[in-house]
């Protein structure tokens, strides 16, 4: 027997955890340690205790009279023999019968429309199990028919009879079963993708591990314990689970790198994150799973073998119904995510990044969720072997306590997400100047509903963030209070930026600065491309980009807003008559308005204000050309080309600049000197005796 306590040693080592969560605690607090002793000590104690009962019971065996026994032991086996021989003799003979049926079931599977031929192979898989299953049920008829009617009083069965009956009829179904996964020689009637010479080895392997499992411990065990002894069912369970133990063992270890290769090679063919990511890690521990679960089979059947089937059932069962769904929900969650939101076209030109915005946030909700669903298969399969109470806890008031605080959290983070997506999608619209708008946005609806944006996530984050950590439990009074007083001492010691704040909170409520405005501020002159609530970003004529906050803003010249002007100054020579100036000057606006491009942009007539200045070398002209906000550039630049046309074609001379010299009257003979030496160069020229008006500026330069 100490074999064999070893081998319960082992076994029980092998599960230890999975059943240390089973060991009843007292009342008082006891510490995970000590549990975990507490059901070492039962489980090994108990161990002990059946393995010597099975001692004790071979010792009266051998005390007795054997022979006897086994004399009559026999006896009451031929009649079970006999029905044994019927029911296994039904099955051998009809399942070859049937089998030309599923040749035919499969090459109608494969066949038929490409579209239709899934369908099709769903239907010839259940067809195929049907047609198996009513084989074993017909084989299972035969044999109670044999048993009633053929063996003994007539009508009646007996118990050794029943056991084994009931027990072929779930055995030969579960390998029913085993054959729609592994179905050896029909591949299009096979679930798993294999090979025939691989769906006939595991189909092989696995029935002989239910076969051992389940006639053992449903018909061997009750029948040893029945006909001979109770110590003699123990030495049966035990044996039964320890080579049930040994041969999943060796299964494991034997093919734990083909299978590892097998899984490894399908996880690179997925195109989906989590099957790939759950293959691989499954191709490492695939069997460790499979010795853990043999090894907690065995170790349960031999200490509670009153309870160890509905243990192991309702925990397989569980396990794998939660593994499933699990599966199958992350997997649909997995293809969910995978493909991108696409809007219509016209969705798209009006909301140009909704689209951008609505592959960016689902992913993330799905993922929380793949999250939960992934916890929560983990929770029930630790529930269902013990190792959790996760059932139990959430029907208590701290579990519903926390699955209710993460509800709210989660509406409140849904709410105030969507609350930011409609208003985001809303200001998108609003300054879209393609969505389908009869007007295009101003610049000062674009400039206050940027900043509005901003403020209105800034709003959203702060609030949510309240909300949320009040949900969670946190009093946020002192939070907020101590917020109050470290924005007061903010506030106080960066005044620059409060100064930066509230100028730039006044210079918006005043509409003095718009988005694409050309404005002058802080001594920068150029574009404004960005507008903040403390500062503005200008871009020059030199496409230099200035950073200027508004605490260092004194005073704004807004170049375009409402309306401009032109103003330009043309000067002509002193000999010219001005008289025909002003008309050449409005001939060259004439021009002007039949110009396509900045006609558009004229407004009203302009204004010839005259002689403005008598200069050193020009009597210059003032014109002023009212424009639309800032058009005045574009305006004066075609402007200044037709004046230099008119000009030109009237023959008005437009001088460069130059200095007049007078000698006086006494100065002549010098003059006519200067005149002979550089006489019809330019700049140079002989002045009449009037003096002109820098007579007094030339004598004195002489």
């Amino acid at each position: 027997m100490k074999p064999l306590a070893r081998l319960g040693g082992g076994l029980l080592a092998l599960l230890l955890p999975a059943l240390a969560a089973g060991a009843e605690g007292g009342e008082e607090a006891v510490t995970p340690a000590r549990r975990v002793a507490e059901a070492t000590q039962g489980l090994a104690q108990s161990l002990g205790g059946q393995i010597g009962e099975i001692g004790e019971a071979f010792s009266a065996l051998e005390a007795e009279a054997l022979g006897p026994q086994l004399l009559e032991l026999a006896l009451q086996l031929t009649d079970l023999a006999l029905v044994i021989l019927t029911a296994v003799g039904l099955l051998l003979l009809l399942r070859p019968a049937v089998r030309p049926l599923f040749g035919r079931i499969e090459r109608w599977a494969r066949g038929g429309d490409e579209r239709l031929r899934a369908v099709r192979r769903t239907a010839g898989v259940l067809g195929a199990a049907l047609a198996d299953a009513a084989v074993v049920l017909v084989a299972w008829v035969g044999g109670y028919a044999v048993a009633l009617f053929a063996l003994g009083d007539f009508g009646a069965i007996e118990l050794r009879q029943s056991m084994f009956l009931n027990a072929f009829l779930l055995i030969e179904a579960l390998k029913a079963l085993l054959r729609v996964f592994f179905a050896a020689k029909h591949e299009h009637l096979r679930l798993i993708p294999l090979g025939d010479a691989l769906a006939a080895y595991w189909n092989t392997r696995l029935a002989r591990m239910a076969g051992l499992i389940g006639y053992g411990l449903l018909f061997l065990v009750p029948l040893a314990r029945r006909t001979v002894s109770t110590g003699l069912g123990e030495l049966a369970t035990l044996l039964v689970m320890a080579l049930a133990f040994l041969y999943a063992l060796y299964l494991a270890l034997r093919n734990r790198r083909d299978v590892r290769e097998r899984l490894h090679a399908q996880a690179a063919a997925s195109e989906l994150l989590f099957t790939r990511t759950v293959l691989a890690l499954l191709a490492h521990l695939w069997h460790w799973a499979v010795i853990a679960y043999f090894g907690a089979l065995a170790v349960v059947t031999v200490t509670r073998p009153e309870s160890a089937l509905p243990f192991m059932a309702q925990g397989t069962i569980q396990s794998v119904g939660a593994i499933a769904v699990g599966a199958l929900l992350l997997l649909t969650l997995e293809q969910a995510t995978a493909r991108r939101i696409r809007l219509s076209e016209a969705k798209r030109r009006r909301f140009p990044m909704l689209e951008q915005r609505l592959n960016g946030y689902v992913p993330i909700v799905l993922k929380g969720v793949r999250a939960v669903i992934l916890v929560s298969a983990v929770a029930l399969v630790l529930d269902a072997w013990g190792l959790l109470d996760f059932t139990g806890w959430l029907g208590s008031p701290a579990g519903l306590g926390l699955i209710s605080t993460a509800l709210s959290v989660a509406l409140i983070l849904a709410a105030a997400t969507a609350a930011w997506l409609i208003a985001a999608t809303w200001i998108e619209y609003r300054l879209n100047p393609d969505g389908g708008r009869r007007s295009r946005p101003t610049a000062r609806e674009q400039t206050l509903l940027t900043l509005f944006r901003n403020a209105l996530a800034v709003t959203l984050v702060t609030v949510t963030v309240m909300i949320v950590l009040a949900e969670i439990g946190i009093n946020i009074g002192p939070l907020i209070a101590g917020a109050g007083v470290l924005g007061l001492a903010i506030g106080f010691g960066a005044q620059k930026l409060v100064q930066d704040i509230i100028t730039g909170v006044f210079i918006q409520l005043e509409n003095a600065i718009d988005v694409g405005d050309v404005i002058t501020a802080a001594g920068i002159t150029g574009t404004v491309e960005k507008l903040t609530i403390r500062s503005v970003n200008i871009r020059d004529l030199a496409g230099t980009y200035h950073f200027v906050p508004f605490s260092s803003v004194d005073s704004v010249s807004n170049f375009t807003r409402h309306f401009a002007y032109h103003v330009g100054q043309y000067g002509v020579a002193y000999h010219e008559d001005i008289d025909r100036v002003i008309p050449e000057l409005q001939a060259a606006y004439e021009d002007l308005k039949q110009d396509p491009e900045v006609a558009p942009a004229l407004r009203d007539d302009f204004a010839i204000d005259g002689v403005t200045t008598l200069g050193e070398s020009s009597v210059d002209f003032r014109v002023r050309i009212k424009t639309e906000a800032g058009m005045q550039w574009a305006v004066g630049r075609a402007y200044n080309r037709l004046v230099k046309k008119r000009l030109d074609a009237a023959g008005i001379e437009i001088p460069y600049p130059h200095r007049t010299i007078y000698f006086g009257h006494e100065g002549q003979e010098a003059q006519q000197a200067l005149e002979q030496r550089f006489g019809g160069a330019p700049g140079v020229r002989a002045t009449p005796d009037t003096p002109g008006p820098d007579s007094q500026q030339g004598e004195e330069d002489a």
